[in-house]
């Protein structure tokens, strides 16, 4: 185990949060001179930290405790009959993992899925430079998984790979193939890559109970939830 004690870790000042209009946000984040470790990032993943760039964070508000982390135990995971039909739907997909690299074949897909299914939120408008941030990061424990259907680039998975499972980091999709629920469909494969490398968990980041926009995480059985510095199994 690494001595995260003596780690250091800094707060932003409030500011807007983006999921709730009424709350302001805090964030607690690694001191960004720290290596960026696996090891590390493992533990603290544990604790509810997440990946953005090239910093971990987790939220720390005041007055709001409404993101929990979220993760699928793999081993235990088995899918319903929606989500069978979805396996089903893109079974005709090859899945490539890359190492993370800037392309205007990613670049085109992801500017349109910010343009067609997120242009209300904080990362509309998409841009190269915020692209490449976010993403684009060269990391040993990072990939690109790839999802094509003869040779055409309809998803990518942003995807960390550690000793304790995947972590969930983005996944960016064709906004015109709506019917293949390729969002969705990039979870159920990284469970079951999950399950090939022996690895436990996908961490999927924060769902919030009040936002619309996350129910889709509590539709994967078992979920476990960070409540009260513990992992606790969502009945």
């Amino acid at each position: 185990m690494t001595e995260l004690a003596r780690l250091k870790f800094y707060a932003t000042q409030p500011h807007p949060c983006s999921y709730l209009s009424e709350e302001q946000a805090t964030t607690l984040f690694l001191d960004p001179s720290q290596p960026m470790d696996a090891q590390v990032y493992a533990e603290l993943s544990e604790m509810g930290f997440r990946r953005s760039g090239d910093h971990l964070y987790r939220p720390h508000c005041q007055r709001c405790n409404a993101c929990i982390p979220a993760r699928i135990p793999a081993e235990g995971f088995s899918p319903n009959r929606q989500q069978r039909k979805i396996l089903n739907r893109n079974a005709d997909l090859q899945v490539n993992a890359c190492h993370p690299a800037f392309t205007e074949e990613y670049y085109e897909l992801y500017a349109r899925y910010i343009e067609l299914r997120h242009a209300d939120g904080d990362m509309y408008p998409p841009s190269r430079d915020q692209f490449s941030t976010f993403l684009v990061r060269d990391l040993p424990f990072s990939r690109f998984y790839e999802f094509r259907q003869a040779g055409r680039l309809l998803a990518v998975a942003v995807t960390d790979v550690l000793p304790n499972g995947l972590s969930a980091v983005y996944t960016f999709y064709d906004p015109d193939e709506e019917r293949r629920s390729l969002g969705r469909y990039a979870i159920l494969w990284q469970i079951g890559e999950s399950l090939r490398l022996g690895l436990h968990a996908v961490y999927l980041g924060y769902w919030i109970r009040n936002c619309r926009k996350m129910n889709y995480k509590t539709q994967y059985r078992p979920i476990e939830l960070f409540i009260n510095q513990r992992w606790a199994s969502l009945s």
